[in-house]
């Protein structure tokens, strides 16, 4: 097989789950240090040299895309401390089969990119919100913010995105008194808010599973304030999020149940971390190094068969739910969220 001939099988694992969507972490330097994803201080990040390359990232795009591929995420870290970012998102729309390509942020400096982002054609970016409190953003993210947060939302919204996302991190202690001030800006604003289970992927290890808060009692706070909330029907049953509709139905909220509800048995995703492992799982520890094979000439060929392999290796589930789960040794910022 040339290095220019085109794939026609599908990724499908050995549970019949087809994976075409594919996750990229483009760093894993951040502006802030949120305690579910990184230390506070002390971190020793990739080199420059570790790091993938734009050029790198596209040509393994172009092989999976080969492969099925179609949807692209960009993470980090913070995808937006990467220099030029607009640039690559342009050559990955480029890629033929590629139809979405959408971004994860922090939106500290969303409000300086949105509009490179909107003319280099970034289809929809998901912007972490936790608190509408600065005391309580200060709390998780140990670092000040909140306002460059929301000038990256209203400039997200002004250059004319139109998908955009909140992700809320669901945690026990912090999160109930500010469910539904979330959802109260997500409705003015005409957002979908969706909340994330905390997740055992915690720089500094302290996560407990008495740390979740749980989508089933976020459902329970907040139909305390708004009214029974109506389950809608998944148009992507790949969808991590279980949407519900308002009792005045006005807008919509998800709930991520990654912890206590997987959804592993439609997972169609994959990931790339920034020095170019390739990852089947966000809980997994196993990983397959593509970057050695771009780099010391590897085709095409090899390097769709380093994903087949990777993707073959997939389990049934993550298994966080398990009493014998054994987290990960990398955090969030290390996989790419």
């Amino acid at each position: 097989m040339n290095e220019n001939q085109v794939f026609d099988e599908r990724l499908a694992d050995r549970f019949g789950r087809v994976h075409n969507s594919l996750r990229i972490s483009v760093t894993d330097r951040c502006n802030i240090r949120c305690f579910y994803c990184m230390p506070a201080e002390g971190v020793v990040f990739k080199s420059r040299r570790e790091i993938l390359r734009f050029e790198e990232i596209v040509r393994f795009v172009q092989v999976v895309a080969g492969m099925g591929v179609d949807r692209l995420r960009i993470t980090g870290g913070e995808p937006l401390v990467r220099s030029d970012l607009d640039r690559l998102i342009e050559q990955l729309i480029a890629v033929p089969g590629i139809r979405e390509v959408a971004l994860t942020t922090n939106g500290m400096l969303l409000a300086r990119h949105a509009q490179r982002l909107k003319d280099a054609g970034l289809d929809r970016i998901n912007i972490s919100l936790d608190t509408m409190r600065e005391e309580v953003f200060q709390q998780i993210s140990r670092r000040p913010g909140l306002d460059q947060v929301f000038q990256g939302i209203a400039a997200a919204q002004r250059v004319g995105f139109r998908k955009l996302r909140l992700n809320a991190i669901a945690l026990r202690g912090i999160t109930e008194d500010e469910a539904a001030p979330l959802c109260r800006f997500a409705r003015r604003q005409g957002l979908h808010l969706r909340f994330i289970e905390f997740m055992p992927l915690d720089a500094d290890s302290r996560w407990q599973t008495d740390h979740v808060l749980t989508g089933r009692q976020l459902r329970e706070i907040l139909q305390a304030e708004f009214g029974p909330l109506t389950p809608v029907e998944r148009d992507d049953p790949s969808q991590p999020a279980v949407d519900y509709r308002y009792a005045d139905r006005m807008g919509q909220v998800g709930f991520i149940n990654s912890v206590t509800e997987p959804f592993c048995q439609s997972c169609n995703r994959l990931r790339l971390t920034a020095e170019g492992q390739v990852r089947n799982c966000l809980f997994s520890d196993e990983e397959w190094d593509v970057r050695s094979l771009i780099r010391g000439g590897g085709s095409d060929d090899e390097i769709a068969h380093v994903v087949r392999d990777c993707v073959g290796a997939k389990k049934a589930g993550h298994g966080s739910d398990d009493i014998s789960f054994v987290r990960p040794t990398r955090a969030m910022y290390q996989i790419g969220g």
